[in-house]
């Protein structure tokens, strides 16, 4: 039985091709992973390549685990799939020594502790988030390849620290680095790729042991990623990389879709093959899909390959007044949705974690048990916790101007203001755990007490910390990369969440954009779309997202439950003024 059976023409084409320069342009679900690994078993099961001298980097733990399992499936085992941070630690780990003489650096566990002893030093007492996003600053830099010297150059800010200071917490931070022998993440890429430039015999033992390579979404390579990569290769070719262009989300930690957009000039001989069919969606979601990225750079035409289910609904598109509507109307749509699916063939994905508290709180109205994927819970994250010990401290002296009153006063002690931070990061998003904090309590019963409203949120966090049954899944966006579900409602397709409100340059739009889709080919067989006309417990008004615009012929409109929830407002508002048919609203 050959490597190449079961694949398509593409495929096909794509694995049979084991030397020379190779890029695999790979839509959401064309397979590609399948492509990885039957073309690396091909290569083997030929003689083409030894197991032993193939490396293959993926972008998480997880991908690598996955690329490994697939390929002990198909009965090669030996080679070397790893991300290009565990790759460059391995290889720093065992050339360190014999350059330097002693042990490799320890590598340092958490930015933020580190950057806290130097503001001390500096006297600054910026709170944990403006650490964070300093942190974030600092990893940028260095994947972008920048000193601090270049990196001074652009005037940025975090929060309250101004350039100067933020230039002078950087150079303390490398400085306690360098006293302690520590590395950061980053530093490891740096190391290493210093230690194959300036290390001949390094450089040549590496391109010894690895002859051929492979690189999984090369749409998310960082110049300092590429870097290493030509450093590895020298001047071999046998290189086949893969990815989507417009699966490009991670520009905002310095991903650069050039190197897969460029990579025909790069190599003017490279092979070059297309992955359209997509295996995983219904062609209706995929219509919704390819009209949001038509005309795109790079951006691919997904064709649908399983066959139609006429049971299947057209995606929607359903509009409501506000935000607690759309939480209860969604969460009602999926209420009805398990009399025939299962909890964990339902997904919710939202632009940003702090979505994630209405939703939570509307389908636990319900019964209905859910998970939150990727990073921190809502409950979990340090300023909901501080939120809650802030709320119950103000308890014990209410000041007497009302338990909302009280609450926004808890929550301005800790840092909260009325108006967000204009950038993203973690500073806006702990500006939004409070604010959905606050809308918590502006929706609470009116004989609700600071009290009993600080254990129901501990009793939540609690109750989410116990779930144990097949549950629905919450996820952002960019958790959801590379996932899939047959059932996915987007929530928050508005200006101001999708894009977000700091996405104001048009790089920053069309990274938007390309998150959305991410969003939409998460959906195999159904796609409801939602947004709110209000926000913030009715403070500001919200218009329909520009992308709605863009897909609103290929959506059809929702239909809102017929449940306690309000009522639903015109869904032609989703159309950007353009004449389409509308959804009836229901009284409830």
């Amino acid at each position: 039985m050959s490597a190449l059976d079961g694949l398509d023409e593409h495929q096909r084409a794509a694995a049979s091709k084991l030397r020379g320069p190779v890029v695999v342009l790979a839509g959401a679900g064309a397979g590609k992973t399948r492509v990885i690994t039957h073309r690396i078993a091909h290569g083997v099961d030929t003689g083409a390549y030894s197991p032993q001298r193939v490396m293959a980097v993926t972008f998480t733990t997880k991908a690598a685990g996955e690329l490994r399992g697939r390929l002990r499936a198909l009965g090669i085992d030996g080679v070397s799939a790893k991300t290009f941070h565990a790759a460059a630690l391995s290889q720093l780990n065992f050339f360190w020594p014999q350059v330097a003489g002693d042990e490799a650096p320890r590598i340092i566990d958490n930015k933020v502790k580190l950057l806290a002893h130097a503001a001390d030093a500096m006297r600054l007492r910026p709170d944990r988030a403006t650490l964070r996003d300093v942190a974030s600053q600092i990893e940028w830099r260095k994947v972008t390849m920048r000193s601090i010297e270049q990196y001074a150059q652009l005037r940025r800010t975090v929060g309250s620290i101004r350039t100067d200071a933020l230039v002078e917490l950087m150079g303390r931070y490398e400085k306690l680095k360098d006293e302690r022998r520590q590395l950061d993440f980053e530093d490891v890429l740096l190391a290493c790729a210093g230690m194959l430039e300036a290390e001949p015999r390094v450089a040549v033992a590496v391109r010894e042991q690895y002859r051929h390579f492979t690189v999984d979404e090369f749409q998310d390579v960082s110049p300092l990623q590429n870097r290493l990569l030509e450093l590895w290769l020298g001047d071999r070719r046998d290189l086949c990389v893969v990815g989507d262009a417009s699966q490009t989300i991670y520009s905002f930690t310095g991903a650069d879709s050039k190197y897969l957009l460029d990579f025909g000039a790069r190599y003017p001989d490279a092979t070059v093959v297309r992955l359209e069919r997509n295996y995983r969606s219904e062609a209706a979601v995929l219509d919704v899909a390819n009209a949001l990225m038509v005309g795109r750079p790079g951006a691919l035409t997904l064709t649908a390959t399983r066959p139609a289910d006429p049971e299947a609904p057209r995606p929607s598109v359903t509009a409501y007044p506000d935000e607690r509507s759309e939480a209860e109307g969604v969460a009602a749509a999926i209420a009805a949705q398990l009399a025939t699916a299962q909890h964990d063939e339902i997904a919710v994905l939202y632009r940003s974690h702090a979505q994630s508290a209405g939703i939570q709180q509307a389908l636990a109205a319900h019964g209905i048990a859910t998970t939150v994927l990727g990073g921190r819970r809502f409950f979990d994250m340090p300023e909901v916790r501080q939120a809650v010990l802030a709320i119950r401290a103000a308890a014990v002296a209410p000041t007497g101007a009302g338990f909302v009153d009280d609450v926004r006063t808890a929550l301005r002690g800790i840092g909260h203001q009325d108006e967000p931070p204009t950038a993203g990061g973690a500073l806006r998003d702990a500006w939004e755990a409070r604010a959905a904090i606050l809308r918590l309590a502006e929706d609470a019963p009116r004989d609700a007490t600071l009290r009993a409203f600080a254990d129901d949120l501990m009793a939540r966090a609690k109750d989410q910390h116990e779930l144990s049954m097949r549950t629905v899944t919450l996820s952002t966006l960019h958790a959801a990369k590379g996932l899939e579900w047959p059932h996915v409602h987007l929530l928050g397709f508005s200006e101001g969440l999708l894009p977000i409100s700091y996405a104001q340059t048009a790089e920053g739009v069309d990274e938007e954009r390309r998150l959305a889709y991410v969003g939409i080919t998460r959906a195999a067989r159904t796609l409801s779309i939602s947004w709110a006309r209000q926000s913030d417990a009715g403070r500001g008004e919200r218009a329909a997202s520009r992308f709605l615009a863009e897909i609103g012929p290929h959506l059809a409109p929702g239909q809102p439950p017929r449940t306690g929830t309000r009522r639903a407002v015109d869904a032609n508002a989703t159309s950007g003024g353009r004449s389409r048919p509308t959804a009836r609203t229901t009284s409830r």
